[in-house]
């Protein structure tokens, strides 16, 4: 700063943006109550479904013009949907989150040891019907939180809170928590083959940690061309999430079919998606 007194400057404006990340962060509503949120048990349950062709996902992801990552989410939100629906939840125009953690680590120093990534609040659109309405919706959010720097305040409030008594600690944890229903991770793995002494590594999963009152945890890790998803639970809260991962593979192939049926001239929108749904709200 005493080389170049405008780096002043810069650095205030960045103080007061990540200031307001945090505020924004604080001043968020806490999570709807439904059955994904609630008293939490002692035992979890994991499941995990059959891989998706990532290529597959990547040729739906650019005929409807997002990322692979808004695909995914989108498929988990549908997923979540309709178990909620069997579960006899009235959602219609609900919105639930999740927190996503995102890496702050330069590529660089990527064999340190030690975590170093934010927080980001990722909207679920449950109660949307319209599969590529929700995709809209969670592709709009990812690239709202892309440009903010949501995750950078997140990483410092926690650091913060992390020097402060135990019982700062977990009031901080708690507060965090209940403005989200689950944690939602997606990992890129590597594109090749992994070999473990001498023998080939056929899949990868991998289980992303809850925290405080936060029940349910969506892991999705992309290895060798396939992408894999986990679901792990509270046992109190959802005792059977297979129920809820076998619901990904339709989810996705929801997307698919409306990406195959849509006229190929111009972008393809939600109401286009509407005009080929057949009758019924969850066609």
């Amino acid at each position: 700063m005493y080389r170049d007194p405008t780096m002043a400057a810069l650095m205030a404006n960045e103080g007061v943006e990540i200031a307001r990340e945090v505020g924004h962060a604080l001043s968020l509503s806490d999570d709807p109550p439904t059955v994904l949120k609630g008293r939490l048990g002692v035992s979890k349950r994991v499941a995990w479904a059959e891989p998706l062709n990532l290529s597959e996902v990547k040729s739906v992801s650019r005929a409807l013009r997002c990322t692979v990552n808004d695909i995914l989410l989108a498929s988990a939100s549908g997923a979540l949907r309709s178990y909620m629906l069997e579960r006899g939840e009235q959602i219609d125009g609900v919105t639930i989150r999740a927190t996503v953690p995102v890496n702050l680590r330069p590529l660089e120093h990527a064999k340190q040891l030690g975590n170093h990534f934010g927080l980001v609040f990722l909207d679920l659109p449950v109660g949307e019907h319209n599969p590529m309405r929700r995709l809209e919706r969670v592709a709009a959010c990812m690239r709202v939180l892309r440009k903010s720097r949501q995750a950078v305040a997140t990483f410092g409030a926690l650091a913060a809170v992390g020097m402060a008594p135990a019982a700062v600690q977990g009031m901080a944890l708690e507060m965090f928590s209940r403005k989200a229903s689950a944690v939602a991770t997606n990992v890129p793995g590597p594109q090749m083959p992994l070999y473990l002494g001498g023998s080939k590594v056929k899949d990868l999963m991998f289980w992303v940690p809850q925290t405080g009152s936060i029940g349910i945890g969506i892991s999705i890790i992309s290895y060798n061309g396939e992408v894999h998803f986990g679901l792990m639970a509270d046992a109190k809260l959802m005792p059977d999430p297979d129920s809820v991962i076998r619901r990904f593979r339709p989810e996705f192939e929801k997307m698919l079919y409306l990406a195959l049926m849509a006229r190929w001239e111009g972008e393809f929108t939600a109401e286009d998606a509407e005009a080929l749904m057949l009758d019924g709200p969850e066609s």
